[in-house]
């Protein structure tokens, strides 16, 4: 009951020095919500953003290793021409690899042939990726089919022309209609579409999405375009790691041994190929976002600062205004935590205030319009924003509220 009526007490104090002083207490919490409403605004912006980008990035899978010819952020001394001269991965090593291949929950070996043209009757549509895929695809990367089914083996296995269809695709070129079972053409061939993808939306990059899509079994995709070598489409294998294989090193190790050992690598030969980890751009991404996030801190704190020494100053004030019930309190036999508490309660109150608005503030913010990007304000940006504001309570008004509970209560009884 005591801490009760402590909260109690200490609410109703600081709730009536809001009201009494409401523009000078108002304009001493600016800076707390200038302060958290800066921090705050960059970190959910933050948020989003590489939120944003890593669903942007989903065309790379996760948790999955790609074996290419290139690697990711190549340059520096290595000469270029050494990578130009390693061979494609090939339809023989997705094969060795899947019959040895054990730590891995899906392989995938896919083409991809950008700026593509699509027709179905006199319709057609310009643009589009045409992925040539193995069966496994499904395995490795994440994609929803709307309507119809995915390829079967036999499919894949005896390069049927059939065709998965992205969503915008379909609706450009059957609007209306269902297009399952009716027939596209791609560079003249006839395919026949057995599925459409669910519809994904924009990518933030602006990457194309699987929307403008279409997959075509990759052993057929070679009717239509030169797949590997110097100059055809480039190839790669995307293989998915298990959940128990922290950070992949076990597929990593394995996958090495077995493709220095199918190309015929002796001990001190440099790999001929690359192993790309999809979580090394996504490690880049979040080291530039850190160093956003903490000139986020260094500008909002600035401002957390001045709304410190204003809520510090409202404090000392108010203690000052109240010395008189603080010694009527003290001789009713009030203890000296009970006045600490009582005023502390006050500065936190008054801060969380400041630092509400500023939470607020940044809600309205998730209204604006910002063409692909989502805003979200989450819950633990308005749990950090709140934690902030209070601390800065508990600084601002300890120093005040340790005088308040250590006045005299005679002396403080006297005072005018």
């Amino acid at each position: 009951m005591l801490i009760i009526r402590l909260i109690f007490e200490s609410f109703r104090f600081a709730w009536n020095a809001l009201k009494v002083n409401l523009l000078r207490t108002t304009l001493s919490l600016l800076g707390v919500t200038i302060g958290i409403f800066a921090i705050i605004a960059v970190f959910t912006i933050v948020d989003s953003l590489e939120s944003s980008i890593r669903n942007s990035m989903s065309f790379l899978g996760t948790n999955v290793i790609h074996l290419e010819k290139w690697p990711y952020g190549f340059g520096g001394a290595y000469p270029w021409w050494k990578y130009l001269q390693r061979p494609q991965p090939s339809y023989d090593e997705y094969l060795f690899l899947e019959e040895y291949l054990k730590n891995q929950e899906g392989l995938s070996l896919f083409a991809i042939k950008g700026n593509s043209i699509i027709k179905s009757g006199n319709s057609n549509v310009e643009g589009i990726n045409v992925f040539g895929v193995t069966y496994g695809h499904i395995d490795v990367f994440d994609f929803d089919i709307e309507s119809g089914r995915y390829f079967t083996e036999q499919e894949v296995a005896n390069a049927r022309n059939v065709a998965l269809i992205g969503f915008n695709t379909a609706d450009a070129l059957f609007p209306g209609t269902s297009p399952v079972g009716k027939d596209i053409k791609i560079k003249g061939l006839k395919y026949r579409v057995i599925g459409v993808l669910k519809k994904e939306g924009s990518s933030f990059l602006g990457e194309p999405s699987s929307d403008e899509n279409v997959m075509i079994p990759i052993k057929n995709m070679t009717k239509l375009y030169t797949i590997g070598g110097q100059f055809g489409l480039g190839t790669r294998i995307a293989i998915q790691g298990k959940a128990d294989d922290i950070g992949l090193v076990a597929l990593e190790n394995e996958l090495t041994g077995l493709m220095r050992s199918k190309r015929g690598l002796k001990p001190k030969e440099e790999d001929n190929f690359a192993v790309n980890r999809t979580e090394a751009i996504a490690n880049e991404i979040g080291a530039v976002f850190d160093i956003v996030g903490l000139a986020g801190w260094v500008i909002g704190g600035f401002s957390i600062l001045v709304g410190g020494f204003g809520i510090a100053n409202i404090m000392f004030v108010s203690v000052k205004e109240r010395t008189n019930i603080i010694g009527i309190q003290k001789s009713l036999g009030a203890k000296n935590y009970f006045i600490l508490f009582q005023f502390l309660f006050e500065s936190v109150f008054l801060s969380v205030i400041g630092g509400g608005i500023g939470i607020f503030l940044v809600f309205l913010i998730t209204f604006i319009p910002l063409g692909t990007l989502e805003v979200v304000l989450s819950l633990k940006n308005i749990v950090l924003g709140l934690s902030v504001a209070a601390v800065i309570g508990i600084i601002s008004g300890i120093i005040p509220a340790a005088l308040a509970a250590r006045l005299d209560p005679v002396i403080a009884i006297r005072t005018q």
